[in-house]
């Protein structure tokens, strides 16, 4: 939430670079509930920025320069004082109420964690784990998550985002998913199909984009993931590869060990996501309108293992709406390669 209700929907000009080489570019900053929302001249959203996590490169100067956060490079200039006025307001109400009753979370934790040690929950790791999961914020989840993502891209390529393509991919989120889109990075290599990140992220390997004529393979696998994400939360995954000794250091200290961290990600790169079932999978497709027959062949060229998802496919080809246009589908498919 903004935190101050002064400043909701508060809109103004920016000049926003997306990378190191990227040229700058003229868009239009709006401070909402939970997020900054970069779009261009066109009013189509180029990315959005969680709030907590925002920080201000160059204190006291004018134009002010924002960045998402501390291991992303992005840069954001804004010149209009009420907007950076917002902007600063909005992140010290966020810092003070982090401290304040982060000591009480604290506190609290450490009351309940003794009383768990004396009950042996240290012989009940999976108690335990729970419990972590249970209290982990989502500030923190999103940091984990990006943590997992910088470690993928040091060891399986970098992530593939091309300005106009991001665009399209974002949309095709929110056609998916709706309000509930997870932030999609699309990588050179790494994951085998698709894998999702705690903080809400999910990973796409190019294939699922390049190799199809069509968005309905990937947009399935989003959805998949989205209900793996439903049906585990993936916090558990890591805190069960962690260790105990690491989900204690979460829990106490609202961090996890750069080990834990690596191997994590060196075992995501190499596993593959659990099946679901066709009565799991399926009412998602028909919820969100698309075709279930593209993915299950994605999944088995022959359609022998998914024969399920194509005999009770809920949308038929001939009513199918097509997910993106012509364009924004042309443009995605070349997001590698900008």
């Amino acid at each position: 939430m903004t935190a101050l209700k002064k400043y909701d929907r508060l809109e103004a000009p920016g000049v926003w670079c997306a990378s190191p080489d990227a040229q700058r570019v003229n868009v239009i900053v709006s401070l909402g509930d939970a997020a900054l929302t970069i779009s261009n001249m066109s009013d189509m959203a180029l990315t959005h920025w969680s709030l907590p996590a925002v920080r201000r490169i160059n204190p006291g100067t004018r134009p002010a320069l924002f960045a998402p956060s501390e291991e992303v490079f992005e840069e954001l200039e804004i010149d209009d004082s009420t907007m950076i006025d917002g902007i600063e307001r909005v992140r010290k109400v966020i810092e003070k109420r982090r401290r304040h009753p982060g000591r009480l979370r604290h506190l609290i934790t450490g009351g309940v964690l003794a009383g768990l040690v004396a009950l042996g929950v240290f012989w009940l790791p999976g108690a335990l784990r729970d419990y972590t999961v249970a209290v982990v914020p989502d500030p923190t989840r999103q940091k984990i998550g990006q943590r997992i993502l910088n470690r993928i891209d040091r060891v399986a390529g970098k992530q593939c985002d091309g300005i106009l393509a991001r665009s399209a991919l974002d949309m095709l989120g929110r056609r998916v998913l709706s309000a509930r889109a997870p932030r999609l990075i699309v990588l050179t290599g790494g994951v085998q199909a698709a894998a999702h990140l705690p903080g809400h992220i999910t990973l796409l390997n190019r294939a699922l984009i390049e190799d199809y004529e069509e968005p309905d393979v990937v947009a399935g696998f989003i959805l998949a993931e989205d209900q793996r994400r439903i049906q585990t939360d993936p916090m558990l995954g890591l805190l069960h590869h962690a260790g105990l000794r690491a989900t204690v250091q979460l829990l106490t200290t609202g961090n996890m060990p750069n080990e834990a961290i690596d191997r994590y990600a060196e075992w995501l790169l190499t596993s593959t996501a659990d099946p679901l079932t066709a009565e799991a999978i399926l009412p998602r497709f028909a919820e969100a309108g698309i075709r279930s027959t593209p993915y299950a062949y994605a999944l088995d060229l022959t359609g022998e293992q998914t024969i399920a998802l194509i005999e009770a496919d809920p949308i038929p080809l001939n009513t199918a709406i097509p997910l993106l246009s012509d364009g924004d589908w042309v443009r995605l498919q070349g997001i590698c390669g900008e």
